[in-house]
């Protein structure tokens, strides 16, 4: 059986439209190149395409909170590295940090923790994972030893001397 990695990695590339007038990327933006990124990672790395689930057995996430803390800028057509991983799970809900950082990963510009829902679209209500599911998750899990957003973040800023 093969060993899946618990962080999962993608490249992305600021783009003009998400900057502001400052050419940094726009705050709310963030969320959208994190996101999407996640669900690059786990349909290249785990094969779970959430919308063929949700079009085939009318199962998916859904975000039930973001928290996010914007570390550094990220620039105007700069090449960013965007890497994730599942540090907690329950029967219904994933707990997912996204980071970015800059291109050669010596610079963090931003984390956040995610909750996503498990959701049945057929009934409009929480739903449970399935068996395969959780072992998935299980054998993925990545914990990050911080029991705060706000330690989590102390854990990951550069130290100044």
């Amino acid at each position: 059986m093969k060993t899946l990695p618990k962080t999962l990695e993608s490249k992305a590339k600021i783009r003009f439209q998400d900057c502001d007038p400052f050419n940094h990327l726009n705050n709310a933006a963030y969320i959208n190149y994190m996101i999407n990124a996640r669900e690059d990672q786990i349909d290249q790395y785990y094969k779970l395409d959430i919308f063929s689930l949700a079009k085939t057995q009318g199962i998916s996430w859904v975000v039930g909170s973001n928290q996010i803390a914007y570390l550094k800028p990220a620039l105007l057509m700069e090449d960013v590295v965007i890497d994730s991983q599942l540090f907690h799970f329950t029967e219904n809900q994933l707990h997912v940090e996204i980071r970015m950082w800059n291109k050669n990963k010596t610079e963090l510009k931003a984390v956040m923790w995610s909750t996503f829902v498990h959701f049945n679209l057929l009934k409009q209500k929480r739903w449970n994972h399935d068996e395969n599911l959780m072992g998935l998750f299980a054998s993925v899990l990545h914990p990050v030893g911080a029991k705060s957003f706000e330690e989590r973040i102390a854990q990951l800023k550069p130290q100044k001397v």
